[in-house]
């Protein structure tokens, strides 16, 4: 019998049932493939995060929703950085190795708050050759742009944001896209979002830092400042603070830990 560490890991908050819940799971090597999906897929959360060591302060890290596996993850990176730095407080600096989003940056502030840098992503401005005016149940956008993983529609106001409903069947079939991000301004933010995930498993993600990557380069141009703040209405909620750093966006933000126990794999070929 194999038994994994398991922790549970609320991101983007300083309190439990808000934010963003993450697993995350320490190995001494990535097992296979198809074991890493199920055990994500069991956990049932928007990502689960699976990291190895590689030396003082140097990781490893993959991301799966319980249907696949995705480039790059925000908060689950986060709640890893967490993790690691609640069982060995002498590490406060970690650099996480991806598959196909280069290193990754994360730095412990103290008092369950860390910084984290990830690559930016450049908006390009497109047309709706996508129907999504009826899928968001919009008559108008104020623009439409696509960007590595996500399209990006940005709307006037938060009060649209707050009461989108969205036909997530047809979302769904853009499958040449992770998911799409709705944005405007805040009423006490710079600005707002949601992010919608039904391609990989996900409707709605409480808080999605990677799309912070697309959101912070729009916003820092539109409002001509490097430094921002923002908040994901999902129903948990989630805060951020911003900043454009060059070809890097660095988000800053607390974690709270929910619970950690085992996994057993008994019967599992690993």
């Amino acid at each position: 019998m194999a038994n994994l560490p398991l922790y549970q890991v609320d991101a983007f908050t300083d309190r439990v049932f808000s934010g963003n819940p993450a697993a995350v799971v320490p190995l001494p090597a990535f097992l296979a493939d198809d074991v890493l999906q199920s055990i994500a897929a069991e956990n049932n959360l928007s990502e689960t995060a699976f990291v190895v060591v590689n030396g003082p302060g140097k990781f490893s890290i993959r991301w799966f929703t319980p249907t696949a596996e995705v480039r790059l993850c925000g908060h689950a990176t986060l709640a890893a950085a967490h993790v690691i730095n609640r069982s060995s407080e002498k590490i406060d600096k970690f650099s996480f190795k991806t598959k196909e989003a280069g290193t990754l940056t994360v730095k412990a502030l103290g008092d369950n708050r860390y910084q984290m840098d990830l690559p930016a992503d450049a908006p390009r401005k497109i047309r709706d050759k996508f129907g999504l005016k009826d899928i968001i149940g919009v008559k108008k956008f104020v623009g439409l742009y696509r960007g590595k993983d996500d399209l990006l529609v940005v709307l006037r106001t938060q009060k649209q944001i707050e009461r989108l409903d969205l036909d997530m069947t047809a979302l769904a079939e853009l499958t040449q896209f992770r998911g799409l991000i709705v944005s405007a301004p805040g009423r006490e933010h710079d600005f707002v979002s949601r992010g919608f995930f039904p391609q990989t498993g996900i409707d709605e993600d409480p808080v999605t830092g990677s799309a912070h990557c697309l959101l912070v380069p729009y916003w820092s141009s539109r409002l001509g400042r490097k430094k921002l703040t923002a908040r994901q209405l999902s129903a948990r909620g989630g805060e951020l603070r911003c900043q454009l750093r060059g070809q890097k966006v660095r988000l800053t933000g607390s974690a709270a830990t929910y619970l950690s126990g085992q996994i057993y794999l008994k019967g599992v070929k690993l």
